[in-house]
């Protein structure tokens, strides 16, 4: 118990205000000189050291001075505003393009019966044909099908 009360008594001699942080912020031990300790250095940011980054840097100070890039709006703004701009042009093109004339218009009629009537040919010619001749069609068209998925 004695030793409760000595321990105790020891700390009560100690200040009670806390440490300054900023002092021991702004002083480290490491600065005082101590040859023992290695001082660190700052670190070299690698993009910065680049050539083509100080290049980058420097063309945008001379565009500063000159006035060249004070833009109001930013990139993605003026590009979504052009796309916008190009696709009403378009529009308004397709809108003042010129109605197919009557004989045009009979021509595409033509023209898909025409396609139509090919197709139904070819189908009527497919349903004529014999039965052992469709089934070899479809054997070969198997035997491909795994000869691909499958190589021997």
């Amino acid at each position: 118990m004695s030793m409760l009360i000595f321990s105790a008594s020891m700390y009560s001699g100690l200040p009670r205000e806390p440490p300054d942080i900023g002092d021991i912020m702004s002083h480290p031990d490491y600065l005082e000189g101590s040859g023992e300790l290695i001082k660190p250095k700052k670190l070299i940011n690698p993009v910065k050291a680049s050539k083509s980054h100080q290049e980058l840097h420097r063309e945008l100070l001379m565009n500063h001075k000159r006035g060249l890039g004070l833009d109001s709006k930013p990139e993605l703004q003026r590009v979504l505003e052009h796309r916008r701009r190009d696709q009403m042009i378009r529009q308004k093109q397709e809108e003042t393009k010129p109605l197919p004339s009557p004989f045009e218009q009979e021509l595409l009629r033509r023209q898909q019966r025409l396609d139509q009537l090919e197709k139904e040919e070819e189908e009527s010619k497919e349903d004529q044909a014999p039965e052992f001749i469709k089934v070899k069609e479809n054997l070969r068209r198997i035997s491909t099908i795994s000869a691909d998925e499958y190589p021997v």
